[in-house]
């Protein structure tokens, strides 16, 4: 009986190493080896490295089409505070100009007091609606010209994949360990259903 337990024994230390190794190259061929590589007539290459082009495509068309926009963008900066903001200073440089302008015609100097006021209220009243309308036409251009998921693509592309896994691992540290140790006790689990159906049968 106590040979038996041996056994099943190490079959289950045996299972729990395979399980635990398998789990731990599994991890590493994600992005190991970078470049691709014949053994026994076999093309060997990280899946990660294998599939960066396809993957890059994906996250830029998931990004661009799913979570950011140029439009989405430009709504979010442009607030009601900052077209306020703009409002004024378009105000305050539209008074400069027309005093510096009737400054150069000093028999039109009255005339100074009701053309600001007449600028500032056409100002108050529409332009809000006029720089909503730039901004809408600026953002539907940019949507136009700027490809979002081309240059997220570009950029993944051109990253370093070693400095990619290290960040993965550095995340994904313990979880990646879960999956190691899930395969041990896995492994160990086989085994020792292994030694009993060997043992019975």
């Amino acid at each position: 009986m106590i040979n038996i337990l041996i056994k099943i024994g190490i079959l289950s230390i045996i299972g729990a190493s395979i399980g635990y190794i398998t789990n731990v190259i599994a991890i590493k061929l994600l992005f190991r080896p970078v470049e691709p590589m014949n053994i026994i007539g076999f093309k060997l290459q990280g899946v990660i490295p294998k599939r960066q082009k396809e993957l890059s495509k994906s996250i830029g068309d998931t990004v661009e089409n799913e979570l950011l926009s140029i439009e989405e963008l430009l709504e979010s900066f442009v607030t009601e505070d900052r077209v306020e903001i703009l409002l004024d200073k378009i105000k305050l440089k539209t008074q400069r100009v027309i005093e510096i302008k009737i400054a150069e015609y000093p028999l039109i100097m009255g005339l100074k007091r009701p053309l600001i006021k007449y600028m500032n209220n056409v100002m108050d009243e529409e332009g809000s609606d006029y720089i909503n309308e730039i901004i809408k036409d600026i953002s539907t251009k940019a949507a136009e010209d700027i490809n979002i998921s081309g240059m997220i693509e570009e950029k993944i592309n051109s990253f370093d994949l070693s400095k990619v896994e290290q960040i993965v691992f550095d995340i994904a540290k313990k979880e990646l360990q879960h999956i190691e140790i899930l395969g041990a006790v896995l492994g160990f689990l086989i085994g020792i259903v292994q030694g009993i159906i060997v043992h019975l049968f």
